[in-house]
């Protein structure tokens, strides 16, 4: 009983140091493409991390999709 005690209070403590997901919380992207999707999360999640930018060079300047998904992404997140 003990040590389940302790393995589920350890599951909790880990999990609460998992880099948070970014992932269209606030905006139903539902009926986008996944790269536009892909684009969103990568920008949104570069206002929210101090000083990392998350995106995905290559892809950015081949993919207008993903693109202008990281730049709605960024926009819309930085607003909030």
């Amino acid at each position: 009983m003990k040590k389940a005690l302790l393995l589920g209070a350890a599951a909790i403590l880990i999990g609460g140091c998992a880099s948070p997901k970014y992932e269209s919380r606030h905006i139903n992207l539902s009926g986008f493409p996944p790269e536009y999707k892909a684009g969103y999360d990568d920008g949104c999640a570069s206002v929210n991390v101090a000083g990392i930018v998350k995106k995905d060079a290559k892809r950015y300047k081949s993919d207008k999709q993903y693109a202008q998904g990281w730049k709605d992404g960024f926009d819309l997140c930085k607003k909030r």
